[in-house]
């Protein structure tokens, strides 16, 4: 099916995250991908490697303008104690455009750092925070429309 026309297309602009239910206002950018690790599987009789996924992994990044130390907050005094938190991450994007909202639910969210300091002068602050998880659920999908 083509596309009915290029507004149908949805815009980063109208994108919004929850971290462990609080709305971080502060994102300007979002990702999280699910690699599919798979392992080649040689056949007798066949020219071609097959391969069979044998799990998978999740990796994502949340791009923050700094407005507060959020971070240090939720993540710098437990990893200081040797404890290793956790957290569900809740993204949205619902161009008023589309053909709908798409939410998704990443769950146990583990940053792998935390920027203690990043500035330079005449320059807008930002932290990048990458993380892996290990699940998600779609909560809502947006659908084609013929």
């Amino acid at each position: 099916m083509a596309m009915e026309s290029a507004k149908r297309v949805m815009s980063g602009t109208h994108g919004e995250i929850w971290l462990d239910g609080e709305q971080v206002a502060e994102c300007y950018k979002f990702q999280a991908k699910v690699t599919l690790n798979k392992e080649d599987v040689p056949q007798c009789g066949v020219m071609w490697t097959d391969s069979k996924v044998k799990n998978m992994t999740g990796k994502g990044s949340v791009g923050l303008y700094k407005v507060s130390s959020r971070m240090a907050r939720l993540i710098g005094e437990q990893a200081r104690a040797g404890k290793d938190p956790r957290f569900t991450i809740i993204s949205k994007l619902d161009d008023p455009d589309a053909y709908g909202a798409e939410r998704v639910a990443v769950k146990n969210v583990s940053f792998d750092d935390l920027t203690l300091a990043d500035w330079e002068a005449g320059v807008f602050g930002k932290v990048e925070c990458p993380f892996t998880f290990g699940d998600y659920e779609y909560l809502d999908k947006v659908e084609d429309r013929a």
